[in-house]
């Protein structure tokens, strides 16, 4: 645990998210988008500068940052590389189920290094959000069975973890585990989501296929209410994505805007180099289209798409 004062711990992870955000991440943004890999290097910039810890309380280990000083931190990384952002995001999940976990073993076990970003995670819930679910969970005698689709897994080959949740059969209860990435076993199929930007976040879709999981692997079992409710806070993180785009486009603007208008603007600004493949213009371009989705939810698509047609807006 640091023994550095809080507030000053806040502002020393601040400054160090603008550091490698700056000078080591946007310059190589370029080449991540080109090559479809995020260096090893960026990952260990990330947990040496403390980032990896971010989400976690101060009775764990955390810095205990206020929400608002987390966003900020998550904009300014995605300012520098929608790739290593985006992939770094899912880790936080799995530090909060593990910080607010009452299986105490498996927190002993895993909460320490993944604040550390001694282990990284990932996770792959979107198979539990419709109804019906794509990811089923079976009860037996000292654990569950697992089987179904999780159709956007990002970090594949990358996370030493998974954080993996399934609808109880019997309950519509939600089951997550966490597992080793090294253990899992071949009942995990992994295809490559083709992605029209980021695609060094290696997403895949994952086909499960009786895949046993102890009770001890188990971090939280709540309702779907209580799993929707809790979804609401990776939706709000999900939002800095586009905030994240306009840092790094008024940057090189040096001007103000939104997400979409302003990467329009900067294209607009660079003229042909904007219609160049691997140009910091072409690319924010494809990577706004891509924080669109990635960054919303049915209620907010409407208002997007209200917006963008020149509705009024009804609020």
């Amino acid at each position: 645990m640091s023994t550095q004062d809080p507030a000053a711990r806040r502002s020393t992870l601040r400054a160090e998210a603008l550091r490698v955000a700056d000078d080591i991440l946007f310059p190589a943004a370029a080449e991540v988008d080109r090559t479809g890999v995020v260096p090893p290097s960026h990952w260990r910039a990330l947990a040496e500068a403390g980032l990896y810890a971010i989400a976690a309380p101060v009775e764990a280990g955390g810095p205990g940052l206020e929400f608002g000083e987390v966003t900020e931190i998550l904009e300014v990384l995605v300012s520098g590389c929608l790739s290593t952002a985006f992939t770094w995001l899912q880790h936080h999940g799995v530090v909060i189920s593990l910080s607010r976990t009452a299986n105490r073993s498996l927190s002993d076990e895993l909460l320490e290094p993944t604040i550390t970003g001694r282990l990284r995670a990932g996770v792959a819930y979107a198979g539990v959000v419709p109804t019906p679910p794509r990811m089923t969970a079976t009860r037996t005698d000292n654990g569950w069975v697992f089987a179904g689709h999780a159709p956007f897994v990002s970090g594949w080959g990358v996370v030493d973890l998974l954080q993996i949740s399934a609808r109880d059969r019997r309950t519509d209860n939600v089951i997550a585990a966490i597992l080793p990435t090294a253990e899992l076993p071949g009942t995990i199929r992994a295809s490559p989501v083709e992605l029209t930007a980021a695609a060094a976040t290696s997403t895949v879709s994952l086909q499960v296929d009786s895949l046993a999981i102890p009770d001890a692997r188990v971090v939280s079992r709540v309702t779907v209410d209580e799993f929707f409710a809790n979804q609401n806070v990776g939706v709000r993180l999900n939002g800095t994505l586009p905030f994240g785009l306009v840092r790094r486009c008024t940057a090189l603007l040096d001007a103000a805007g939104l997400a979409l208008e302003a990467v329009a603007a900067l294209v607009a600004a660079r003229g042909g180099e904007a219609l160049l493949r691997g140009s910091d213009a072409e690319r924010l371009f494809r990577e706004a289209s891509f924080v669109l989705v990635a960054a919303s939810r049915p209620e907010l698509k409407d208002l997007l798409v209200r917006r963008f047609a020149g509705e009024p807006d009804s609020r």
